[in-house]
């Protein structure tokens, strides 16, 4: 994973955001990384950048189910190399 994370620039915003932003658990966040380094393009960057736009005007995926925000990371062993 760290080598994922290596290859990408941290940015305004990504998949995992437009894919569930809070209400998504941290392991489906970095398989959205993952997802995006092996998608990178300047379509897709578009298409996030949009969809970012409109999610948070309607202010979609805030809040986790039972918390106010996110759950603080703890690690996590669960991820998978889709590739």
């Amino acid at each position: 994973m760290k080598t994922v994370c290596a290859l990408i620039r941290p940015g305004l915003t990504g998949l995992a955001q437009i894919k569930g932003r809070n209400a998504i658990s941290w392991e489906e966040k970095f398989e959205y990384d993952i997802e995006y380094v092996d998608n990178m393009s300047f379509l897709l960057d578009l298409k996030i950048f949009a969809l970012t736009f409109l999610i948070v005007i309607r202010r979609e995926g805030i809040n986790e189910s039972e918390n106010v925000t996110m759950k603080k990371f703890k690690g996590t062993t669960n991820l998978t190399n889709k590739s």
